[in-house]
């Protein structure tokens, strides 16, 4: 084992990733917990499956995880999506799973299912969308990796897409979850250091429907396998270090076919208008702690107000200055905290755009996950 407990023995670990497989692959199947994180268990196929309906459902102990009580533990994995493995490579894949109960209803967690039943029901909108997903790097005592022990850095200036030793921390993580992404077919459009130092943000889109939801996820957990490697912490919360340093969100990038259209400003308008006449819903699933981080500084809006103007980036909601132009083009939501769900934010905002549809509520589901998390049998503490 390495002497860091903390870091992966990568290079022990090359001779056996290079041992042949005699033709089995190792399948990866990823999910989401009751705590916003990833989870993951491995199972040996007999041969390479050629499309995700190859795949078979599995099962974990959900009372181990926060989704299920001790009394009634097991939770169904169904495959949804597959990738190419950055890590096994070969033929081995990454399994992205919705979480399901055994009498046949999803997990009280699995945002994923409504947010799906959403995007079919209006495809003919079209909709694309961008997420833009910062993070906060952290040593392994919870500091924010590269700042003095016991102290802080300069003031916030030099950060913001720097380079430069001392400008920029852990270059090495971000470029080799960069090429993992890549690898693995994760549409990551970009990457650049934020504007706190040890911040970083990188971007995926634009994709379709519920791909997005899928993709973040999926990147999220390439993030932190990587984050093993190297011994280093990832976390996506809003507002990791109070006082004057900036939060961490995940801006929302929407538009439809009538946005992207000639005129499709008024679409964007329209938009707009009903957006407003939800914020509070909308707040309420776009992240747990967002209300530190929108306070109306550090280029947020406040927290209990919907605004939204052009090229602004103190408001809720900001339109680019040259969709505003063109007179057509897509709305940034500035609203999401970086550690919100994308499958909660893509879905309520086609919910709030297009309407709801019966049996799928994307507010109703995050009360449902409050209600089992507070009648749970065996608690999990929050991170």
């Amino acid at each position: 084992m390495a002497e860091n407990p903390y870091l992966s023995n990568t290079a022990n670990l090359q001779k056996y990733l290079q041992l042949p497989q005699k033709g089995q692959v190792i399948a990866e199947y990823v999910w989401i917990d009751a705590n916003g994180g990833t989870r993951s268990k491995c199972k040996t196929l007999k041969k390479v499956p050629e499309s995700v309906k190859d795949l078979s459902e599995w099962n974990f102990d959900g009372s181990s995880t926060g989704q299920a009580p001790g009394d009634n533990s097991d939770v169904y994995l169904r495959p949804v999506a597959m990738y190419p493995d950055p890590f096994r490579l070969g033929d081995n894949i990454l399994v992205m799973c919705e979480t399901w109960m055994s009498d046949g209803k999803p997990n009280a967690y699995n945002y994923r299912h409504d947010a799906a039943s959403l995007m079919e029901k209006y495809a003919k909108h079209e909709f694309w969308f961008g997420l833009e997903q910062e993070y906060t790097l952290l040593d392994t005592q919870g500091w924010p990796y590269g700042w003095p022990k016991n102290g802080f850095p300069a003031p916030q200036g030099p950060y913001y897409c720097g380079n430069g030793t001392g400008k920029v921390f852990c270059r090495d993580l971000v470029e080799a979850h960069y090429k993992a992404c890549l690898y693995a077919g994760i549409e990551i459009s970009g990457t650049n250091a934020e504007v706190m130092p040890a911040q970083w943000e990188y971007q995926v889109g634009p994709c379709t429907g519920i791909d997005l939801g899928d993709q973040l996820w999926m990147s999220r957990f390439l993030l932190h396998r990587i984050g093993e490697e190297f011994g280093v912490k990832v976390t996506f919360h809003p507002k990791p270090i109070p006082g004057d340093w900036n939060g961490a969100g995940l801006h929302s990038n929407v538009s439809t076919a009538a946005m992207r259209a000639d005129g499709g400003m008024k679409a964007i308008e329209e938009a707009m208008e009903s957006l407003s006449k939800r914020h509070k819903e909308h707040m309420k699933v776009y992240g747990e702690g967002n209300e530190a981080r929108m306070t109306g500084a550090h280029e947020t809006a406040s927290y209990d107000k919907f605004t939204w103007g052009i090229a602004n980036r103190g408001a809720s909601v900001r339109v680019n200055a040259q969709c505003a132009e063109e007179g057509k083009g897509y709305f940034e939501d500035r609203r999401p905290a970086s550690n919100a769900d994308p499958y909660q934010i893509t879905g309520m905002i086609v919910e709030t755009l297009c309407g709801k549809i019966e049996g799928h509520d994307m507010f109703a589901k995050t009360q449902e996950a409050g209600a089992v998390e507070d009648h749970m049998v065996v608690p999990v503490a929050k991170p």
